[in-house]
């Protein structure tokens, strides 16, 4: 069991890269059957199950890899306002990369669904929402930052952020979760609760699924109205000028919160001796990065 510890960055690379693989064949199929079943089977099939199986496997008990420790009503508070002052944050950078891509081709639109009626808003936030708050954060939060701290922990956070992003094998949807990554990656440590990254990663999807779901009551309420026709990229460097002034404004505030977040009761722990790691562990690494650049080109 010993030996199993000590390779644990080559580890959760390979099943990084497993799942990786597994997410873009099976799930892409079982999702394209029907949208809230296939996210199910992703979420709790493909990347919670074979997780909660690697941690038991390396013997280390789940409370302690996954900061299984609870949050104050006080922390619980400060993180949801984290949560609320990241999000424009995010969207800005997701917008940014898209107007820059508009340039080059044609946009695909979010394959994510947007509820048409109320009892499908509260089945999204459960199946869109809580469900990857949950599955996700074991993984990245859990799993993967847990093992990238034998490299110390600030590169813990930036290579778990950094996989997140790439995990959602889109372009488009690179920029904004990579910066949630390191948002939600210094939470957990600084509460050293994984429940904070449960709380904030749920918020910020439930977040998406109302401004969607109102968003698009109130556009198909709306009247038609004649209007100039302004072109695409037009609309969107508009829109990006638009957000930059929320984007800087919420990272300001978002900064000092994160400042005054109260500490868990054990404290940030001190870096371990970091480990030494070849760079032969990275490898599995560069397969994602090729799936992820082949998807994005076609």
């Amino acid at each position: 069991m010993e030996r199993f510890k000590k390779s644990r960055v080559l580890q959760v690379n390979v099943l990084y890269l497993a799942l990786g693989l597994l997410l873009f064949f099976l799930g892409s199929i079982v999702q394209s059957k029907e949208i809230y079943s296939g996210l199910l089977i992703t979420e709790y099939i493909i990347i919670l199950l074979p997780n909660l199986i690697y941690l038991k496997l390396t013997g280390i008990p789940l409370k302690q890899s996954l900061r299984l420790n609870k949050i104050s009503l006080k922390q619980a508070w400060y993180i949801i306002w984290i949560t609320i002052f990241s999000y424009p944050v995010a969207i800005f950078l997701n917008t940014l990369v898209i107007t820059i891509l508009s340039f080059f081709g044609e946009m695909v639109p979010s394959s994510v669904p947007i509820p048409e009626n109320l009892g499908l808003y509260f089945l999204s936030i459960f199946i869109i929402a809580l469900s990857p708050g949950i599955c996700e954060e074991i993984m990245f939060r859990g799993t993967i930052m847990n093992a990238y701290e034998d490299i110390g922990k600030k590169k813990a956070i930036l290579f778990s952020a950094i996989l997140f992003g790439l995990f959602h094998l889109n372009l488009q949807n690179f920029a904004g979760p990579t910066f949630l990554g390191l948002i939600f990656g210094i939470i957990v440590y600084k509460t050293n609760s994984i429940y904070s990254s449960i709380l904030g990663h749920t918020l910020n999807n439930g977040l998406a699924m109302t401004i969607g779901y109102f968003g698009m009551k109130a556009q198909s309420q709306a009247i038609d109205v004649p209007a100039y026709e302004i072109p695409y990229q037009t609309q969107m460097l508009i829109l990006l000028a638009v957000l930059s002034i929320f984007a800087i404004c919420s990272l300001i505030i978002l900064i000092k919160l994160i400042k005054r977040l109260p500490k868990g009761e054990e404290g940030i722990q001190q870096d371990i001796q970091p480990r030494e790691t070849n760079t032969l562990h990275y490898i599995p690494i560069i397969g994602i990065i090729i799936l992820f650049i082949i998807i994005n080109i076609k």
